[in-house]
């Protein structure tokens, strides 16, 4: 007899066919879905890496969440050495930026011995590229600006050798796979030194983050040109000063008028040489011999300044502090604008000002420090008494305080001024590369929109 099948069981067959089915389409799509997922937020991810890397020529461009990382490359190709300044800067959403590192890195000597060979330049720039590579995220690469600005030792060259190996060097940076602007390779004049060292100071401090919070001025003293920038805060220092001190900046959506200045030729370096009587780039005539009551009674020997080699020697006076000064005071004359306000202004000073206040002693070599202006005058009459005890150390010592102390009475300093001395301040160079990144970069962002969004 053959078996009725149990309707009941059947029944009961179709439910639980339907609901293993239905899992194991449930399974399917679940596992899909998470291969996707993964699959978007992996690309999503590199999209909004990419889109901040795009941003990273606008500082005050800002991220859609959380904080916004970006970099920028400064070369400062010196007269002694070619060094490069690699910045990493992060900001939060409509606030000013912060540098979070910097790697530096320094080779010799600089672009200016490759005058009459300019292969031979690209190897130290292509050295310090590497170094980049190293420090900046891939992602990061086409969207980091790459710059190099000039200062001394390309300016001294004839300007035919000088074009030369700035073009040698665009080429070496066209090639790398940072961002590169036509603007990327120039010689820097000395206003833009000061200004960049301006922003570099005021940046670190913290006065450009609170627009109602008092800047500090800067006093630059390089070896052929010297600066000096602040922020007037008198409509009365702007008004009579001839219009060549005053320059504009523009700066996170702000302008500021800024005295500044380049005094070229007032350099320690070049006023060394004027004090002895010589002639910038000219060798003396017929190899005469340039003597200044300078320098220790009995000194001879040969220096060296501008690819010129001059002999020197000392002369035997009775007040040798009195009678340089009156020689200092002659190359000054005329030459410094003073304005009244700096007496009442918080001033950062560097380079030769802070290598001889070191070397003698008026702050320490390693952290720097602060002094009166009147240190200075202090410091040269004794080193001037006694500085046939220096002829051997540095046989410039009496020369270099005293021009150094009357080019500040110059500017209008009194002795009881207080300036600050430092090379770091929060452990970053207080050299002008900041500065002229950061400005670079914030410029970048003032056209229309970014070139290839």
């Amino acid at each position: 007899m053959r078996k009725i099948p149990n309707n009941g069981n059947l029944k009961m067959a179709y439910p639980l066919g339907l609901f293993v089915c239905l899992f194991i389409y449930v399974a399917y799509i679940k596992w899909h879905w998470a291969s996707a997922t993964q699959a978007f937020f992996s690309i999503t991810e590199a999209a909004a890496g990419a889109r901040r890397g795009q941003q990273a020529h606008s500082p005050t461009g800002t991220a859609g969440h959380g904080h916004e990382v970006f970099y920028g490359i400064m070369f400062d190709a010196g007269s002694t050495g070619t060094r490069i300044h690699i910045f990493q800067f992060a900001q939060q959403p409509r606030e000013t930026p912060t540098l979070t590192h910097e790697t530096f890195r320094a080779l010799k000597p600089g672009l200016s011995a490759y005058a009459d060979d300019v292969e031979k330049s690209t190897q130290g720039i292509q050295e310090l590229l590497d170094v980049a590579k190293q420090e900046i995220p891939f992602d990061f690469w086409k969207v980091t600006p790459l710059v190099l600005k000039a200062t001394a030792g390309l300016r001294l060259l004839p300007g035919e050798k000088a074009q030369k190996l700035l073009q040698k060097v665009e080429e070496v940076f066209k090639a790398s796979p940072f961002l590169v602007r036509e603007d990327c390779v120039s010689i820097m004049n000395g206003t833009d030194e000061g200004v960049s060292a301006w922003i570099t100071v005021n940046f670190l401090t913290g006065s450009l983050k609170a627009p109602g919070r008092s800047s500090v001025g800067m006093l630059d003293l390089g070896g052929g040109s010297t600066q000096i920038t602040f922020l007037p805060s008198l409509q009365g220092t702007l008004q009579t000063s001839p219009a060549s001190y005053i320059t504009l900046l523009q700066m996170f959506n702000r302008t500021y008028q800024l005295y500044s200045y380049s005094y070229l030729g007032l350099g320690l370096m070049s006023a060394r040489l004027a004090l002895l009587g010589g002639v910038e780039g000219q060798p003396a005539t017929d190899g005469k011999e340039l003597v200044s009551p300078c320098l220790p009674p009995g000194f001879r020997g040969e220096w060296e300044h501008a690819e010129v080699t001059y002999r020197i020697s000392g002369e035997k006076a009775a007040n040798p502090h009195e009678l340089c000064a009156s020689r200092v005071s002659e190359i000054l004359r005329g030459k410094v604008h003073r304005t009244e306000e700096v007496k009442h202004m918080d001033f950062y000073a560097f380079s030769y000002y802070y290598d001889l206040a070191a070397q003698v002693g008026l702050i320490d070599a390693e952290r720097g420090g602060s002094l009166v202006v009147g240190d200075f005058e202090i410091a040269a009459k004794y080193v001037c008494r006694t500085m046939e005890t220096h002829t051997q150390t540095n046989p410039f010592v009496c020369m270099d305080l005293t021009y150094v102390s009357l080019l500040l009475q110059e500017f209008g300093f009194p002795g009881n001024k207080v300036l600050k001395l430092t090379r770091k301040i929060d452990d970053i160079e207080t050299s002008w590369a900041l500065g002229a990144i950061f400005h670079y970069m914030d410029s970048l962002s003032r056209p229309k929109g970014p070139a290839n969004e």
